[in-house]
Formats: structure tokens, sequence, C-alpha cells
């Protein structure tokens, strides 16, 4: 891709995403979303594959059908209550309409069909766009207007996100498909908890980013795309392999590593809340994900493959770790030890 439409496009992002960050008005933080949506569309189609244009064709579709509900939901409440502001977003039938376009936006279940087929349409760079950065305005969006929302909706929302993510991720032998669906779970986690604690999702989010930049960088340096690859993998950077190990059961949610955190402050949020039933299906269904991850880390440290006369063997490459993986990687594994901090916090 050429340099110069590539700075443009990362730049259009950073824009578009300060833009509907940063916006009281409903219309402003909708130019936001589409400059967001203009600026991906040529990172997902670069490699002129029909994959990856077929892909891009979908996201554009969806995104808009998004952005229009979001703009009729933004109407529809200035015709009843006559607000643009943000935060003044009080009618139900607009609340509705935005949880609707917000839910499309992030690939909520149960409109969470385009996510894995075009994070499977795009390299692992741009699908970690996707999975990130692109999930954070609209996030945004729904913490701004989280007072107003259907408690009810969103919790059920959030357990059948998380229930198919973990489901749908079970039978999956591509990595990327495989990342989509733990997004998807993830951010069921992140729903349930939004009215009752919105910072806990913001919380929930960074370190979900956090945890999911190493792993996208991870396979980008290895070239992983399948679990069968990954088999063969360990021969190239053995430390970065069995550090992915510890990132995936760190994206588990398992302790001592960062990804326990977020798990531990939600339930103990939604026992406070009285909402315990939930609390225990949600911790539950987190099993689910636990297992691909568990496959994928048994894939890329624990199996040897078969050696036949004809495997060709991938000798290691002199390729060192950036500094940047190894400070994600870093983050991803050892911030629990700062939970004292986020309990201190007003």
């Amino acid at each position: 891709m050429n340099p110069q439409a590539k700075l443009l496009s990362i730049t259009s992002l950073f824009l578009g995403s300060t833009i509907t960050i940063t916006s009281n008005h409903w219309v402003m933080a909708w130019t936001g979303l589409e400059i967001n949506t203009l600026a991906i569309l040529p990172l997902i189609s670069k490699s002129h594959h029909p994959r990856a244009i077929e892909a891009a064709t979908k996201y554009f579709l969806v995104q808009a059908a998004a952005s229009a509900l979001l703009l009729f939901s933004s109407m529809t409440n200035a015709w009843y209550i006559g607000q643009w502001d943000i935060t003044q977003l009080t009618h139900p039938t607009s609340c509705l309409l935005l949880t609707t376009a917000i839910s499309i936006k992030l690939g909520l279940v149960p409109f969470h069909f385009w996510f894995p087929e075009i994070l499977q349409g795009t390299s692992l760079t741009t699908g970690l766009l996707l999975a990130t950065a692109l999930k954070f305005p609209p996030i945004t969006l729904l913490l701004l207007t989280s007072p107003s929302l259907n408690p009810t909706l969103l919790t059920t929302m959030a357990v059948a996100s998380a229930a198919l993510g973990g489901w749908a991720g079970l039978n999956q032998t591509q990595t990327r498909k495989i990342l989509a669906f733990s997004s998807i779970s993830h951010l069921g986690w992140m729903t349930i908890i939004l009215v009752y604690n919105p910072k806990l999702t913001l919380i929930t989010f960074y370190l979900y980013c956090l945890m999911t930049i190493p792993i996208f960088l991870t396979l980008d340096t290895i070239k992983t795309l399948k679990l069968t690859t990954m088999s063969t993998a360990w021969t190239k950077i053995p430390s970065l392999t069995a550090t992915l190990m510890l990132m995936l059961l760190s994206l588990a949610g398992l302790p001592p590593l960062t990804g326990f955190l977020p798990k531990w402050l939600i339930i103990q949020e939604l026992t406070k809340q009285e909402m315990t039933p939930t609390a225990t299906i949600i911790a539950l269904l987190s099993l689910l994900g636990l297992f691909f991850y568990l496959r994928l880390a048994y894939c890329a440290t624990i199996t040897l493959p078969p050696n036949s006369i004809n495997h060709m063997k991938q000798w290691q490459t002199n390729k060192s770790t950036k500094m940047l993986t190894a400070t994600f990687i870093t983050l991803s594994i050892m911030l629990l030890p700062l939970s004292p901090m986020i309990f201190a916090a007003p």
C-alpha cells in the first residue's frame, strides 16, 4: 500500500475517533464514526484479494446501517425532547434504537455475524485495529448514554455474547476467527456492568486491548493464521511462542495474570448489585473461552508436529522481538499487582 495513503488512513482514524470521543452533539459523534468507517476501508481491502474486497464491502454495509440507525435515534430524541446533547438521550424509542446501533457497530449478539467474517478477510494488523481502536468510539457513546439505557436488555445481550463467543469459538481452526469470537465474549463482560459501573467497563476495555494487542503482534511476527501452522511455529522464535501461552491464559482470565483483574472486579460488582445468578452464569460461560485459549496454547507450545521425511523444518530466525511487542507482552501478563491502585481510585 502507498505510504502516503496509509498515513492518510491512519490519521483519519485518529481524527474520527477523537471527534466522536470529544463531541457533545450527536451529529458530530456521527461524523466521527463515518470518518472512521471510510478510513479503515482502504486498510481492509489493501491486499486486493477477493476475501478482502468482500470483507470491505460487508464492513461498509454494516457500519452504514448502524450509523443510519444512530442518526435516526438522535433525530427521534431531538424531535420529542428538543435536545441534541449526547447525555440528554431520554426518549425510550431513541434509547432502544441507540442500543441496537451501537450493538451493530461493536458486534454484540445478536448483531455479531459480520465481525468474524471481516476479521477473517483482513490482515492481522488491520484485524488488530478492528478489534481494539475502532471499538473505542462506540463504547464511549455507550458510556455517555449509560444512565438512560435499559439494564435488562443490556444484561441479556451481554450474557448471550459471552455464551456465543465461547460456543462458536470452540470449533474454529483459524486464529483470526478465534480472536474475533474472543472479542465478542469480552464485549459481553464489558456490557454487563455498563449500567452499574461505567468506569469498570472502561477499565475492562483498556485491559482487553492491552492483552489483545501483543497476541495479534505475536501472531503477525510468527506469520500464523491457522492452528496447523501454529504447531510448527515454535522453532521460529521459541521465547515469543512460550510467552504467547501466558498471553492466551491472561486473555482467558486466569490468576495471577492481568486478565483475571477485570473479571474479578466485574463479578464483585455484580454481587454487590445483588445479581449473583448473573455473575455465576457469566463466570461459567468464560470456561468455554478458556477451552479454546488452552487449545491455542497447547498448539503453540506443547504440540510437536509428526516428523515425516517430507516435513520442512522451519529454522529459527535471527529476527528479534520488537520493543513494542515486548512491552505489551509484559503488561498483558504482569499488571495484577497494580489492582490496589484501581481500588484506591475515586
